[in-house]
């Protein structure tokens, strides 16, 4: 699990002034450069944030095999998004949301080496990511357009200057090295990050699958309901979006809903397993999205019964299963499905499906720890 060191993000990611030239919303087409769209770019050894593009965070973020995100949204004058207290935040036509993938270099200095570390403090100097202690891999393109939202990716080349579109995505070959000695954990993995395709990106974007339409997934209220250390103080993230003029309707603090943070120790197990579940997975496994046929909901809110899995066998027996019989047996998370899902990283037994090729091996201790403490006992019936 990752957790964004404040301190330092404050002075990394305020909008600036830096030479840029303003922020471009491409109303139709695949623009074939990143910097085409002006919102982040690479200038006196930064990747910086061009005027009025704001810089958010979530309380638990996706996980992609461990890299790093920096999350931003631009909006054009005049116009402004409005609170939804469930769904993604209805942002208006014109809206750019980025999200450039990164890892922190290794001591080494070896191109192909990142480091697997949840440590932020190196990857900022001054105002925007240091590109002397970071290697940019992607930046994706969520672009609200009139017929709708569409996802461009861009992948950064070799000497990071500038990322290109990726149409038809791209592998690349990394090697995960640990910052620290961890039980369980290898200390160099390697493995390959892939960078999905455009037709990939409905897969998990798609809030209903009937339509496919494209939306984004990170910013709602509950995911992005925190605090953020911005250039000016720490301010609470939808507030300062209410400020800057990209949100309305924003009502008081304690009435908007919340995910935890997934690595916080403190917070109780069950809101813990329940925060990393919603984000990583309810985008499919919701009642309208791609995995609705299972019957299983992940998502914020779910009753902890069937629904949720408890008890719940799967709508297809095979390798998924593990050849066991219940997504969730209470107090025994080595007897169920979904525990040995997250686990593999194998084609057509792992989930998430895409967006991954390693296990989020502290997600996985989280989820078996929130499954030992459940009580009660399934019946398997013969």
């Amino acid at each position: 699990m990752k957790r964004v060191c404040l301190a330092l993000a404050a002075l990394a990611l305020a909008a600036c002034q830096h030479g840029m030239e303003p922020v471009a919303f491409h109303a139709e087409g695949r623009p074939a450069r990143l910097s085409d769209w002006h919102v982040v770019e690479v200038h006196d050894g930064k990747l910086q944030l061009n005027d009025g593009v704001v810089p958010y965070d979530l309380n638990t973020p996706l996980f992609t095999d461990y890299a790093h995100k920096l999350r931003t949204i631009w909006m054009p004058r005049g116009v402004s998004g409005k609170y939804e207290p469930v769904d993604t935040l209805d942002f208006p036509v014109g809206t750019v949301i980025s999200k450039t993938f990164y890892y922190p270099r290794t001591s080494d200095g070896k191109f192909s080496d990142v480091a697997r570390t949840d440590d932020y403090s190196r990857d900022f100097a001054g105002q925007g990511l240091d590109m002397a202690n970071v290697r940019l891999i992607e930046t994706r393109i969520l672009v609200h357009r009139k017929d709708g939202w569409e996802a461009i990716p861009y992948v950064w080349n070799d000497t990071q200057t500038e990322a290109t579109l990726a149409r038809t995505g791209a592998v690349l070959p990394l090697t995960l090295v640990a910052a620290r000695p961890e039980a369980g954990v290898p200390a160099r993995e390697d493995f390959n990050y892939v960078v999905p395709d455009e037709s990939q990106c409905a897969s998990c974007h798609a809030q209903d699958w009937i339509d496919r339409k494209v939306h984004p997934i990170g910013p709602k209220a509950r995911h992005i309901n925190k605090n953020y250390r911005y250039a000016d103080g720490e301010h609470n993230q939808l507030q300062h979006l209410v400020k800057v003029g990209y949100l309305g309707g924003v009502p008081a603090l304690d009435t908007v809903p919340r995910d935890v943070d997934a690595s916080d120790a403190k917070a109780p197990l069950d809101a813990r397993a329940r925060a990393w579940l919603d984000i990583n997975c309810g985008h499919c496994h919701n009642p309208n999205g791609a995995a609705n046929t299972t019957g299983l909901s992940l998502i914020h809110g779910t009753p902890e019964n069937h629904e949720l899995g408890i008890c719940k066998p799967p709508t297809a027996a095979g390798q998924g299963t593990g050849n066991h019989f219940f997504d969730i047996v209470p107090g025994q998370p080595d007897a169920s499905i979904i525990p040995y899902r997250l686990a593999s990283t194998e084609p057509g037994t792992m989930m998430p499906e895409i967006g991954r090729s390693t296990a989020d091996h502290e997600a996985i201790a989280l989820v078996k720890a929130w499954i030992a403490a459940m009580p009660g006992t399934c019946t398997v019936l013969h």
